[in-house]
């Protein structure tokens, strides 16, 4: 017993004496262990991904610490802190990392990235973290609630990815967030009241969702914060009062919502704010004078709303202004003159409201101005003194005013003016020369005024103009021929006004032009023969003038020409049959001339609307649609027409007096006949029963073939028809929001609430026809593809009575139509145009290297483009798609949208990949510049203009409507002008893949970069 206590004693004081050895073994032991789960769980993790992927992540490989991976940063105890894999061109999901694993980890980023499917709730056991970077990727589902148990994460960032469903109520136990970001998702419902527990948070970032109900009161609690926005989703109710009290807010951005009621006089005590953006909601009221209180204000945004009143005069304060935005409202009254004090000015937006008086004479005293728009008010008076010399003004606009003064003392020589337009006021005198010598200038615009004098030749020495409309004046002598020289014009209108003698033929060499008008002058002689030079003309109009002769023979080279207007002139001769073979052509107006002859008979059916009355001509009309349609005012007065149309007598009866019978011919052709009778009767009567059971059996073909065509994949076919011809009301025109050639777009709505896009075939279905073709390959191509970015089709139709295709509503529209438009374009900020052209590329990487076999789109084009309400944008008009067989050449003819068309398609038949590669180079163009950008891609394939390129600079290329890229966004801007010009090469092989351009996107620190055959244009990308 002794022996065992001593034992037990010397036992203890053994343990008691080497304890501490012991904790070191087991803690060195437990760290080795920690370690090598840490690896193991990163290298299992990369497993998972992409082959591609897993290339990105070279230095993760076994037998290297993983301390020393590039992307791993770890402690001193070699404990894992940072994974930062941004960038990487990952692809996968996180459901593969043991989040377990990594018990010190501090900072996880995944950003940039194309990561998928939902955030993994086992993410909550990160109990350390820090920071969660995880935006532009592609993860969807709800926000997990295992996230709010991160009690120590201050940034939380899933900006530009699919989240959906609530903001959880439990987010308010993060107390130590600093940072909430969910921008560009689709989380909806209401926020949630207990975000004001939240009270570390300086921001808070909501833009781009479809959160509804009111901004909740609780957020007046964060007292902190420093940013908030809430933009573009459905908030409702008032501007809540207590914004005001929140004294440190710098940027406070509410715009796009369904916000009403007036802005609350407290905003004014937000004398910290820079930016104040309330622009596209229902607000009413006047403007408080209390925002006079924002003496640091930069940015007033409050245009399209309900505002009413004056400016008051208390904004004069503002001394530091750059953007001063109050377009679209009800505003009224004289501008107040403090707004002379607005030194720093660049970009003043007043258009759009019911202003009076004169405009603000000092407006460009800071020499500061960049952007000055006035537009549709009654501004009276001169245009202000201080325009004059203002050498920073990039766009103005003072169109639909009473301004009035003598346009060649009004203005001076602007170095950097990009757009001008003085349309509709009572400005007179002459225009001046000096307009030429604005350098990038692009359109001078100043129709409907009092203009006299003549055109000066001098402005076809302006460099870069691409539109010159002085229509509507009194402008009087020739039509210079020098304007020939202006090879980059793509409009001129010069309608209505006093101009003589001949067209120049020198016109036929403005090479670019889609729209020339002339009509309404007093032009005479021949109409030149070399119009028919103007291959890309869409528009053209020499009505109302005094020309003579026949129409040119030439005129059947514009294939692109839509609508054709030569109407009240002294045309003779025949109509050319070359006119019908135009294959675009949609408007055709002919009537009050001298025609003859008959019509040619192979008008196509894009043509829906003619007028060729009070002409001399005879014959049958043509069967194509537009005849057939026409009212009988637009075919009257003519000859001798005749048809089968109201009014017109028809063709078998009109000839029936002009044939002489010869009875004795007609006694032999009876004869004849009889015997034949005989012979045809036995025949006859086998055949008819026959053709009764053959009848039977091609009826039951068709039903058979009708109900094989009637597919809608997420709907029953038949009850889905029968809705969508009840909800277009049998597809009445109040419904059409877009129409083509051969189809018509519709918007409806379903039973169920959802919104849906129904493109209609204008025709019946016919399996020879090319409408038919173009719409059975949009419904395959629609049907093989799955993509985010792809246009998401929801079913077709193909029925004797309607043909058509359903798919999603994206209420953007084209984008073609936000370009066009002055106010969205200036909404369209460079990151959302990064986005959509990362968009469109993400798409394009998918159908050609993600779909076997691949398919190539042949019509890339801004028209083609369309966005949802959070810009994301989408590919749509499969109709030219071409699936591509691997194992041939695959030739074709030629689709596409011209200006957007690789230029090898001109010459070869055969498609590939690259055609749409540079289609996509174009349309990056066309985004970055805010118009398409015609004459710089042609300048690119001529030696003798290309040099010119090189010397252009970045800032000079890109939209003038925005302000420049900055910081980050530049760095995005320059990488998409470099890939763009790569894109654009003139030869195919020289191009990159779309697989190359979705990893440099992804990737742009990529050394790869420079294996691009690209177009570098150094002085480009420069400044």
């Amino acid at each position: 017993m002794v022996f065992t206590k001593l034992s037990l004693v010397i036992s203890s004081l053994l343990v008691l004496h080497f304890s501490p050895l012991f904790t070191i073994f087991s803690f060195a032991a437990t760290t080795e262990e920690n370690q090598v789960r840490e690896a193991g769980a990163l290298l299992e993790w990369k497993a998972s991904l992409e082959n591609q992927s897993q290339a990105s992540l070279s230095s993760w490989r076994r037998g290297v610490s993983h301390c020393n991976w590039k992307e791993i940063i770890c402690d001193k105890s070699n404990f894992v802190t940072t994974i930062n894999v941004a960038n990487h061109g990952l692809k996968g999901t996180l459901h593969t990392l043991n989040f377990s694993s990594f018990p010190n980890l501090l900072t996880l980023d995944v950003s940039n990235n194309s990561f998928s499917d939902t955030i993994p709730h086992q993410i909550g056991n990160l109990s350390k973290v820090s920071q969660l970077i995880m935006n532009n990727n592609n993860f969807s589902g709800p926000i997990p609630i295992s996230l709010t148990k991160l009690a120590t994460l201050k940034i939380l960032n899933f900006n530009y990815n699919s989240l959906s469903g609530p903001l959880p109520e439990e987010i308010a136990e993060l107390r130590n967030l600093e940072r909430l970001l969910f921008e560009s998702n689709h989380l909806s419902g209401t926020i949630p009241p207990t975000i004001g527990r939240m009270s570390n948070l300086v921001e808070l970032d909501f833009q781009l969702n479809s959160i509804n109900g009111t901004i909740h009161p609780s957020i007046g609690n964060l007292t902190n914060l420093k940013f908030l926005r809430l933009q573009q989703n459905y908030l409702s109710g008032s501007i809540p009062y207590f914004l005001g009290d929140m004294t440190n807010l710098i940027v406070l951005e509410i715009d796009q919502n369904r916000l009403t009621g007036p802005i609350p006089p407290h905003i004014g005590n937000l004398t910290k704010m820079v930016n104040l953006t309330l622009a596209a909601n229902m607000l009413s009221g006047p403007i408080p004078p209390s925002l006079g209180n924002l003496v640091n204000l930069m940015a007033l945004e409050i245009s399209r709303n309900n505002l009413s009143g004056v400016i008051p005069s208390t904004l004069g304060n503002l001394t530091n202004p750059i953007f001063f935005v109050v377009q679209e409202n009800k505003l009224e009254g004289r501008l107040p003159p403090g707004m002379n004090n607005f030194t720093n000015l660049k970009n003043l937006q007043l258009s759009d409201n019911s202003f009076t008086g004169p405009l603000p004479q000092q407006i460009c005293l800071g020499g500061s101005l960049v952007f000055f728009t006035a537009k549709e008010n009654h501004f009276t008076g001169p245009v202000p003194k201080s325009l004059k010399n203002c050498s920073t003004l990039v766009r103005l606009r003072l169109d639909g005013n009473q301004l009035s003064g003598n346009i060649s003392d009004e203005f001076g020589v602007y170095p950097l003016l990009n757009y001008i337009s003085l349309s509709r006021n009572n400005f007179y005198g002459s225009i001046s020369p000096n307009w030429a010598k604005c350098p990038n200038l692009s359109s001078l615009i100043m129709p409907n005024n009092n203009l006299s004098g003549s055109i000066p030749p001098e402005l076809s020495q302006a460099p870069v103009l691409e539109e010159l409309i002085l229509s509507k004046n009194h402008l009087t002598g020739k039509i210079p021929k020098e304007l020939g020289k202006l090879t980059s014009l793509l409009k001129l209108s010069v309608s209505n006004n006093e101009l003589s003698g001949t067209i120049p033929t020198e016109i036929g060499a403005m090479s670019s032009l889609d729209t020339l008008e002339l009509s309404s002058n007093n032009l005479v002689g021949a109409i030149p023969k070399q119009l028919g030079e103007l291959f890309k003309l869409l528009h053209l109009n020499l009505s109302n003038n005094r020309l003579t002769e026949s129409i040119p023979l030439e005129f059947g080279r514009l294939q692109s020409l839509q609508s054709l207007d030569l109407s009240v002139n002294l045309l003779n001769g025949e109509i050319p049959s070359a006119l019908a073979s135009m294959q675009r052509l949609e408007t055709l107006n002919l009537s009050h001339n001298n025609l003859s002859g008959v019509i040619p008979s192979n008008f196509k059916d894009d043509l829906t609307k003619v007028d060729i009355s009070s002409n001399q001509l005879e014959g049958p009309i043509p069967n194509t649609r537009a005849f057939l349609n026409a009212s009988f005012d637009a075919l009257k007065d003519n000859k001798g027409l005749c048809g089968n149309v109201s009014g017109l007598v028809p063709c078998s009866s009109s000839r029936n007096g002009k044939v002489k019978i010869n009875v004795t011919m007609l006694a032999l052709v009876l004869t004849f006949g009889a015997l034949l009778l005989v012979a045809l009767v036995v025949g006859v009567l086998l055949c008819i029963r026959y053709r009764r059971a053959t009848e039977s059996k091609k009826e039951d073909a068709k039903e058979e073939k009708t109900q094989e065509h009637y597919a809608i994949w997420s709907y029953d076919g038949k009850l889905v028809y029968e809705n969508i011809i009840e909800a277009t009301e049998e597809f009445d025109d109040k419904y059409l929001i877009g129409e083509g050639g051969t189809s018509s777009v519709y918007k409806a709505k379903l039973p169920t609430g959802q919104i849906v896009a129904v493109k209609k075939l204008k025709d019946a279905p016919n399996e020879e026809t090319q409408d038919l073709r173009a719409f059975m390959t949009e419904v395959k191509a629609l049907g093989e593809i799955k993509h985010r970015n792809i246009v998401k089709s929801l079913g077709y139709c193909l029925h004797p009575r309607y043909s058509f295709l359903v798919y999603e509503f994206l209420e953007g529209g084209s984008l073609d139509k936000v370009l066009i438009d002055d106010t969205r374009a200036t909404m369209f900020d460079w990151n959302t145009r990064v986005k959509v052209v990362k968009g469109v590329a993400n798409a394009l990487y998918h159908m050609h290297h993600g779909c076997f076999p691949p398919i190539i789109h042949r019509d890339i084009s801004s028209k083609n483009i369309l966005i949802d309400s959070e810009y994301v944008a989408r590919i749509s008009d499969f109709g030219t798609a071409k699936i591509l067989n691997p194992d041939s050449r695959n030739l074709t003819a030629f689709a596409g949208t011209c200006g957007y068309s690789a230029p090898e398609l001109a010459y070869t038949m055969e498609v590939n990949e690259k055609c749409d590669v540079f289609s996509f180079g174009v349309l990056c163009l066309e985004i970055m510049m805010g118009n398409h950008p015609g004459d710089l891609i042609s300048s690119l394939f001529s030696p003798s203009e290309a040099s010119s390129v090189y010397n252009l600079l970045l800032k000079d290329v890109l939209d003038q409507r925005l302000p420049l890229p900055v910081k980050p966004v530049v760095e995005e801007v320059i990488l998409i002008a470099k890939i763009t010009f790569a894109c654009l090469s003139e030869t195919p092989r020289f191009r990159p893949s779309m697989e190359q351009v979705h990893n440099h996107f992804l990737m742009p620190e990529s050394s790869s970069l420079n294996s691009l055959s690209i177009i570098t244009l150094a002085q480009l990308v420069d400044n």
